[in-house]
């Protein structure tokens, strides 16, 4: 089946050998054959069978993928590469003849030595793109095999992910390696600054490696700091070998080698080490990069979320964010105080790691927030948060942007310290846990939507639950409890088991516990975590009554609000309340239908009248003229309050006013912009 292939096989200067499976010898070229010294009846027979190195033979066997792993067949040192070809189809492998090599060190054992110690650079430099581990790497791959001690600087703008700044002296040891402990070395760590006569610094300002085969001898590295040097001398340490570490031209730093044990360095070794640091260099350089990057957006990601949240009557809240080990994503959360002593809770995930995923996440949030002050129902909010990515999509696709926002998950939240009712809707999020004052733990079961900006108009649904006071509401993101190798089962029932040893615990210990126990490790996602601890209002923060459909009624509801004010110790704000609720209730029964209620409401500085009525119909300001009799009433109460609006309920609406308890009077009300229903 192969013999169309024979002209070109043979033709090849490198050899080549296909085999089966089984390990088998299909086919030889003459250059593997002569390379090999293999028989001319080697076809057809188990290459175990062929008398060849056994190392050589039992790869050729395996049918390993291998790059460039170096044997000796003879007195020929061989480059040996290995490509599977399909599922048990069997392999095929090139040979290159490598002897060369001896020629540059005088001995097949050392080139093959430093042959080795090249390839074994290009896979173990570089696995991580952490500065730190690569430079560990890079003195693991030297020492014992080219050195017997080797030690990395960075530059210090480099450790930060910024941009090399040219020849700078000032550096930090980055990483150690050596055949003992007890070197006078100095450690990893320390800052280090080499004078200009030292070998080190000139290496960094020519760009070339520095050879110094007797350090006892050499005035330039002695003078830097004699005693230093001594001691190192007399733990004989005697030759070393400094390296700059380059990237497109600039420095990120350097590397040296050195020797007790072994013989003193030589040119020859320049070579070697010189392409050890060019390997590690890139992968710094990489790494370095990287680093920027994933600082800035760190730096964007923390200046998105809220950096301290409102101290509220209705919640205590604890939270935590950490970026993933490969990159900051688009996790974040939100606490948003409502009219009405309420509060929103809101944990979002927008798929993706990156600048683009953190600028996503600062766009959602603050469409969350916007459509949070109109006191949307978590439901509705949810849906236009849908159609907002969906427009957003559909701009990036018209202009040619790839990076869509499609992914993002939100679960929205809104507590009434009130009643204690919480209404909860979520797209394409994890659900909540939920503590019980008791310490049980359960996951309510919330509806969920399909993910943001891939619903399709489908219609959100609502779940409530009635939360006694000190429970606990943990919403989180998925990288808390999905994890490679463990499925979101195991993760929930991990949660359950951290959460039901948190019994007591405020909710910024729950979010350390919680976090201890679920990851040991960095977590390969993102994770935003949020604990609020329910409060309910004591009863006699409230009042509440019933408004007859008759304007007679206003008289008797204000006398009786001021006398609750007196009781509360607020007389002072009596004459600004009067003036609000008299015109929120009158219009209210001009304009509204029945049921009317009025409710007042002290929590912490703030003081809050609510109106509630039948109708949907909104107010509104407008402009009236000097000769209008009416029309201002709106107005006085936009003034005399600290805000004001409407919220939507199944009944009808409320309209409610908030008054600062620590400010003054209104203000001046001359110069009035005309108001009216």
């Amino acid at each position: 089946m192969y013999e169309h292939h024979d002209a070109v096989l043979h033709a090849v200067r490198e050899g080549v050998i296909i085999l089966d499976g089984g390990g088998r010898l299909l086919l030889v070229n003459d250059e593997a054959r002569r390379l090999l010294a293999l028989p001319p009846e080697a076809e057809g027979r188990p290459v175990t069978e062929l008398g060849l190195n056994p190392a050589l033979a039992e790869l050729l066997g395996s049918g390993r993928a291998a790059t460039d792993k170096v044997f000796l067949a003879g007195d020929i040192l061989l480059a040996v590469s290995v490509r599977p070809v399909g599922l048990q189809a069997g392999s095929v492998a090139t040979l290159r003849d490598t002897t060369e090599l001896r020629a540059l060190a005088g001995r097949a054992d050392v080139a093959g030595g430093r042959l080795q110690l090249l390839y074994e650079a290009s896979t173990r430099i570089g696995t991580t793109l952490d500065m730190k581990r690569t430079a560990e790497e890079l003195t693991e791959v030297a020492v014992p095999r080219f050195a017997d001690f080797a030690t990395v600087e960075l530059v210090e703008p480099v450790l930060e992910g910024g941009e090399p700044t040219g020849a700078n002296m000032e550096m930090r040891r980055i990483a150690t390696a050596g055949i003992r402990d007890d070197v006078p070395l100095y450690p990893a760590g320390r800052r280090m600054h080499y004078a200009p006569g030292n070998p080190v610094a000139i290496g960094m300002t020519t760009g070339r490696p520095v050879l110094v085969a007797d350090l006892a001898m050499a005035d330039g590295w002695r003078v830097q700091n004699p005693e230093r040097a001594q001691k190192v001398i007399e733990f004989g340490i005697h030759s070393m070998i400094s390296v700059p570490l380059q990237a497109r031209g600039q420095l990120l730093g350097v590397v040296e080698f050195w020797r007790s044990e072994q013989a003193p360095f030589e040119q020859d070794d320049l070579s070697p080490a010189e392409e050890l640091a060019a390997r590690a260099a890139v992968c710094i350089d990489n790494a370095r990069r990287y680093t920027r990057e994933h600082t800035t957006a760190v730096t964007l990601q923390r200046s998105l979320l809220p950096g301290t949240l409102p101290e509220l009557s209705a919640l205590q809240v604890g939270h935590r964010y950490l970026p993933a080990q490969a990159g900051v994503g688009g996790d974040w959360y939100d606490v948003i105080p409502l009219p009405g002593a309420r509060v929103a809770l809101v944990v979002g995930d927008v798929v993706g790691h990156g600048l683009h995923a953190a600028a996503t996440m600062g766009r959602l949030r603050t469409a969350v927030h916007n459509f949070a002050a109109l006191d949307l129902p978590p439901d509705e909010l949810l849906a236009h948060l849908d159609d907002l990515i969906t427009r957003i999509d559909e701009d990036a696709a018209a202009e040619g942007d790839t990076e869509a926002v499609t992914g993002a998950t939100c679960l929205y939240a809104v507590y009434d310290p009130v009643s204690g009712q919480c209404v909860l809707a979520r797209a394409g999020h994890p659900g909540p846990a939920l503590v019980s004052p008791d310490g049980c733990v359960t996951f309510p079961d919330i509806p969920v939507a399909p993910p943001l900006g891939v619903g399709g108009g489908l219609p959100v649904e609502t779940a409530v639950l009635r939360l006694a006071a000190d429970s606990r509401l943990v919403l989180y993101t998925d990288g808390l409890v999905e994890a490679r190798g463990r499925d979101i089962d195991t993760g929930l029932g991990m949660l359950r088991e951290a959460l039901a040893h948190t019994d007591g615990a405020n909710p910024d210990d729950t979010c350390r516990a919680v976090l201890d126990a679920m990851l040991r490790t960095r977590s390969s996602d993102d994770v935003a975590l949020l604990v609020a601890r329910t409060r309910l209002l004591d009863p006699e923060q409230i009042e509440e009554w019933e408004v007859p459909d008759d304007p007679a009624a206003v008289s008797r509801i204000r006398a009786e609000a001021t006398r609750r004010l007196e009781s509360w110790g607020l007389g002072g704000t009596a004459f600004t309340t009067e003036l609000i609720l008299s015109e929120l209730v009158t219009n209210a029964i001009r304009y509204g239908a029945s049921p009317i209620s009025l409710r007042l409401l002290r929590d912490r500085d703030s003081l809050i009248c609510e109106v509630a009525d039948g109708t949907s119909t909104s107010p509104h300001l407008r402009r009236a003229a000097f000769t209008d009799e009416g029309g201002r009433g709106l107005f006085l109460v936009a003034q005399m309050s600290r805000r004001w609006g409407t919220r939507y309920t199944d009944r009808g609406k409320i309209i409610w006013a908030e008054q600062a308890l620590d400010a003054g009077a209104a203000g001046d009300l001359s110069g009035l912009l005309m108001a009216d229903l």
